[in-house]
């Protein structure tokens, strides 16, 4: 991404909320279903005929006030999706208006990077040596966040950062069977069984592509039967102080780390 493309949509693009309205109330229109992630995951599970589904994952990166305008267009067209808060966006109240609407309220993981940047590790198989210490660090910060939600949380999502790049390992290397069972968690978000009988699986992206690998209105229009499309709030909204705050700090790890 070129630097005045980076200032452009940092700081220069106007709102496309707008067109993600549009774009929900498009799939409502095409008879696609809206449906969270459980709800997809269990009828999957099932073997249920599930029919024409839309399903929206959005990683609460940055920008906390997008994410909840989001959830404001959802409520008034009567749209459940699937957030997903990481550690620095964790928003009690929003997150419980959310699971009391009934949309799904999930943990946005990033404690393998994480250990990573505090401890200096550089190399994919020096890491596998700390994953009991990360999944320790992890179930501390699993149960403290379902302790001030009020509610369990039943799904986690993996960040993805420029340290699992870096080292070609993603975040949720180090989770197991054994320890979602132990923390009663469903799934991660990236089980493949999840993506049995997905025809499309999308994300949005920063200007001037807006989707990759493309646009989830063709997606629609083609009469895909099952559309999958994560969004995160920060490629929707320009949010200066957050956007200026998030750079900074990931430029200052890269250095660090580097």
């Amino acid at each position: 991404m070129g630097i005045f493309d980076r200032i452009y949509a940092d700081y220069l693009m106007p709102s496309r909320l707008g067109e993600y309205e549009r774009l929900l109330k498009s799939a409502s229109e095409n008879g696609y279903r809206h449906l969270t992630l459980p709800e997809y995951f269990n009828e999957v599970i099932l073997g249920k005929e599930i029919g024409k589904c839309f399903i929206n994952r959005h990683d609460i990166d940055t920008d906390v006030r997008t994410a909840r305008k989001m959830f404001e267009i959802e409520k008034n067209l009567g749209v459940k999706t699937s957030f997903y808060f990481r550690l620095n966006t964790l928003d009690y109240d929003l997150m419980k208006e959310i699971h009391s609407y009934g949309s799904e309220v999930g943990y946005h993981y990033e404690e393998l990077a994480q250990y990573c940047k505090d401890y200096r590790i550089t190399s994919p198989v020096e890491i596998k040596k700390y994953f009991t210490e990360i999944q320790a660090i992890f179930k501390i910060n699993f149960l403290r966040i379902q302790k001030e939600c009020e509610f369990n949380i039943n799904t986690i999502a993996s960040h993805g950062d420029f340290v699992n790049r870096k080292l070609a390992i993603p975040n949720h290397n180090f989770i197991t069977q054994s320890l979602l069972d132990e923390l009663k968690i469903a799934f991660e978000c990236y089980d493949p069984r999840l993506f049995n009988g997905m025809n499309s699986i999308l994300s949005d992206t920063h200007y001037p592509d807006y989707y990759r690998p493309s646009n989830p209105f063709k997606a629609i229009e083609d009469g895909h039967k099952v559309i999958y499309l994560l969004t995160h709030p920060r490629h929707w909204r320009t949010a200066p102080l957050e956007n200026t705050s998030d750079n900074i700090k990931r430029l200052w790890e890269w250095f660090r780390f580097k």
